[in-house]
Order: structure tokens, then sequence, then C-alpha cells
């Protein structure tokens, strides 16, 4: 699948109109609905290697993935069976039973990571996570998404010194959107 193919996919997958109230606490006419494409094998595959490619790309010094529960987490598998690189799991808290970690895999300190996130708006779980990890002493640079909706994330990222990395920006999306779907065959 291409880059037009894999981009009218996501579009066809999971944009929704409507009135949605975002995570940010912001409202939006529209809505791209990250289960509805990170629970398909014929979209999650192209997504975990395009992801891959990226990490090697623009943080090759990874050595780890890590990804926000709940959405990212599929996405960093899906590229960690790409990648060969292992994966972390960051908690919005730490769990009060078992281990009570935050942070769900094993690291050392000093540890490269590279974030994954489905869609970023203002950043905010994103940004929590990160914290997350530098604070267990992890080094992050780098975040991919699926999706930046443009609306001051990859600002909000790069204010704490993390690159964004999105493999589809909302405009190119709507601009898909409003592009009729060719049949198959």
């Amino acid at each position: 699948m291409n880059d037009a193919e894999l981009r009218q996919a996501l579009v066809d997958a999971a944009y929704l109109e409507g009135d949605f109230l975002l995570r940010s606490g912001k409202r939006s006419r529209y809505y791209f609905d990250k289960y509805r494409f990170e629970t398909r094998p014929d979209l999650l595959a192209p997504i975990g290697e395009r992801i891959a490619a990226v990490v090697a790309e623009h943080e090759p010094e990874a050595v780890r993935l890590a990804a926000p529960v709940l959405g990212g987490v599929v996405l960093a598998a899906s590229a960690a069976l790409v990648s060969g690189l292992p994966f972390l799991m960051v908690r919005d808290a730490a769990k009060e039973y078992g281990t009570a970690n935050r942070i769900e895999g094993p690291f050392a300190e000093g540890e490269n990571v590279c974030f994954v996130e489905d869609v970023v708006t203002s950043g905010g779980a994103l940004l929590e996570a990160i914290g997350a990890a530098r604070e267990a002493g992890l080094v992050v640079r780098t975040a991919v998404c699926v999706v930046d909706r443009e609306e001051g994330g990859s600002d909000a990222l790069a204010r704490q010194a993390v690159r964004l990395r999105p493999l589809f920006r909302a405009g190119s999306l709507l601009e898909a959107q409003k592009t009729p779907a060719k049949p198959l065959g």
C-alpha cells in the first residue's frame, strides 16, 4: 500500500464528522477514531512499517520504542514487530498492585527511546508519558504519530526538546476526505 492509498484508507476507516470533545478539551467538527484503524490488521501492518521506517531514519540511536497506554501500545507493538526494537508501555499512573510500575517493560537508565502515538492534538497525553519516561532516566528526543491534528501538539513537544514526526497531517487527510474513493479492482 503506497502513501496515497494508506492516506485514503485511514480517512475511509477513521474519519468521522459531528461534534466531538477531544481529550485536549477542545471541540471539533471532525474526529479521527484511532480504534477504527488500530484494530484492522490491513491498516495496522503498513502503519507499523512506516513507523519503524521513520524511527530508523530520524531516531536511529533508539534502543526501544515507548507508547502511552492505550492507543499507542498497539502501534508500538506493530512497529516493534517490523523494527525488532522492544517497547515500553507508559501508564497514566503507577498501578497499585503487583509491581506498581508506571512504565511496563524492562529498560536501563540512559537508554534512548522513541515514542509512538496515535493522534496528537495538543500533545498533552504524550507529554505526560514523556515526562514519566524522562523521570525514570530515559532519553526522549523524538515521537512518531500517525496523525498530527496540527493544533499545537508539535510546538508543545518542541518546547520540551521533542521532535514530532507525523506519518500524516490532518490537512492532508482532510483533503483526502474530499476526494472520492477510487473503486477497488
